[in-house]
């Protein structure tokens, strides 16, 4: 099944088979909540999963939207939410009105869960959704495998992907802050628009 396909993604959540779901909220992201830099904003959460950052950016004074295309995804992230289940809904992120422009879109497993043939797409749409200055902020993930989902980034792929913006920020994932599927193999990045 095309990895490209809400129901590729539909049947995991169905199933449970979601090894990409930290059930938490990474500390990298609280980590970034709590810079003096990080003043509040709007903010996009394609690929939301299960909701966990939505719920945490909200506490922290910021305007959130999260998306996912499956709906066993939205209505899992709307349970969790409860009271904030508004703040999700089901949609696609290259071909619906999403809003905007935003201060900052969030990344994590989205990206990664993209064969890189729809990567140009994304940075393009980013740079869509994005206000002039804006940042795509969040965990990327790096390797050397091509077989996915996840497709890992390289380097000289990623600077050449985001073309449009400038990397302002890039730290390792400490190993013990992922999951084992990404172990060893993310990094916080902050990409501004130029």
């Amino acid at each position: 099944m095309d990895c490209t396909h809400p129901e590729f993604w539909e049947q995991r959540y169905l199933a449970g088979r979601t090894p990409w779901d930290l059930r938490g909220v990474p500390a990298a992201l609280l980590a970034h909540l709590r810079e003096p830099s990080a003043a509040p904003g709007t903010v996009l959460l394609p690929g939301c999963g299960t909701g966990y950052e939505t719920q945490a950016f909200h506490a922290c004074g910021w305007r959130p939207l999260a998306i996912d295309f499956s709906p066993a995804a939205v209505q899992q992230a709307r349970i969790h939410l409860g009271p904030l289940a508004p703040l999700v809904r089901q949609a696609d992120f290259f071909a619906d009105d999403l809003g905007g422009p935003y201060d900052l879109i969030y990344e994590r497993t989205f990206l990664c869960s993209l064969p890189p043939s729809c990567w140009p797409d994304y940075a393009a749409r980013m740079a869509q959704l994005l206000r002039p200055g804006g940042r795509l902020a969040g965990i990327f993930f790096f390797g050397t495998d091509p077989d996915g989902p996840p497709f890992p980034l390289s380097a000289a792929p990623a600077r050449a992907l985001f073309h449009a913006f400038d990397l302002v920020v890039d730290r390792p994932i400490r190993a013990e802050e992922s999951l084992p599927l990404f172990a060893g193999f993310e990094r916080w990045q902050e990409w501004q628009l130029a």
